[in-house]
């Protein structure tokens, strides 16, 4: 079993990477809890014993399961049951049930423990780590949530055989992202040690800066334009897809505003093929509607911003060239 602190003082916690981590779940529930809200959804073949009294709640399957109403119907099936903040939620499944559930969590009684228990690739290497929680809106992704750390994630490779091929190539989209943020040979890693070391890098992200004030936005690298497409896409493109594209998108917005060459666009592209992964915008989407969501991105604070490539590595940079990000968008269909 691998092990991965993340430090955030009061509240650090470990995520355990390996095989069976899932029967390591009694050992990591918060001291003293009584009983578990085990947070699931349909088809997710992976079963949890937390060692105490508990109850499995099942929200909605797909993305579109991800909103305040899901929320709402959770906390109040927790109410009826009777969880208090001694107790825990457990969320099991992919990033949908760990930022749906952790936001519950977050938010019922103001605040009870949780511990996540991801089932997808994404999961493991990033959805589940780090804090954020939250919903979509019809206007776009993510815009409403909270930070709420994890009492600790147990991301057990084992739950990884079962998965759909494309499930878990969006996977292989997120981690890629890592192959740009710093992790070395990638590609060449055993599944446990890729998955830690994606772990791992975002763990030093999230302690350095951890309700993204500053560093902690090189995480979204490729996922301004991921976000929008996915809106504007209905959740047809799973979100790695999404990614990877975003990914191929910034490369090229970073060369045509001269922060990288071209051949460092030729390694984006070089390590999501590798991936297979696709890297080509879907016909039948508005280039303006997408360039209107990504300006209702949670990072456009000040402008349309997106983290781009460059002589420092990935950073977030303001691109107020409306044009520029249209001709680009166009260049990729």
């Amino acid at each position: 079993m691998i092990e991965v602190d993340v430090a955030l003082g009061d509240r650090s916690y470990r995520v355990l990477v390996g095989a069976g981590a899932r029967h390591r779940l009694l050992e990591v529930l918060p001291v003293g809890a009584r009983r578990a809200a085990v947070v699931t959804q349909p088809g997710i073949d992976l079963s949890v014993d937390p060692g105490v009294e508990h109850r499995v709640f099942t929200m909605p399957g797909g993305e579109e399961a991800k909103h305040l109403g899901t929320v709402e119907d959770l906390c109040r099936d927790f109410a009826t049951w009777g969880l208090t903040r001694a107790d825990v939620v457990v969320a099991v499944g992919g990033g949908v049930v760990t930022d749906t559930a952790g936001f519950a969590a977050a938010v019922y009684h103001r605040g009870v423990p949780v511990v996540h228990v991801p089932t997808t690739l994404l999961g493991q290497v990033d959805a589940a780590i780090g804090g954020k929680t939250g919903v979509n809106l019809p206007e776009g992704k993510n815009l409403v949530g909270a930070f709420w750390q994890p009492e600790a994630v147990l991301c057990d490779i084992e739950a990884l055989a079962t998965l759909p091929p494309r499930e878990y190539r969006s996977g292989l989209g997120e981690m890629a992202k890592y192959a740009f943020l710093g992790v070395d040979h990638l590609p060449d890693l055993p599944l446990d040690e890729a998955v830690a070391a994606c772990v791992r890098c975002k763990a030093d992200v999230v302690a350095a800066d951890e309700r993204e004030g500053g560093g902690r936005a090189v995480l979204n690298y490729g996922h301004t334009l991921a976000h929008a497409l996915e809106t504007a896409g209905g959740y047809d493109l799973r979100h790695g897809e999404a990614v990877a594209i975003g990914l191929v998108y910034a490369a090229e917005l970073a060369h045509r505003l001269g922060r990288i060459d071209a051949d460092r666009v030729g390694e984006h592209r070089r390590v999501l093929a590798g991936y297979d992964l696709p890297m080509r915008v879907p016909g039948g989407l508005d280039g303006d509607q997408i360039v209107d969501l990504v300006a209702r991105d949670k990072k456009a604070v000040d402008g349309v911003t997106f983290v781009l490539d460059g002589p420092r590595g990935p950073e977030a940079v303001r691109v107020d060239d409306r044009a520029l990000l249209l001709g680009t968008l166009e260049a990729l269909r």
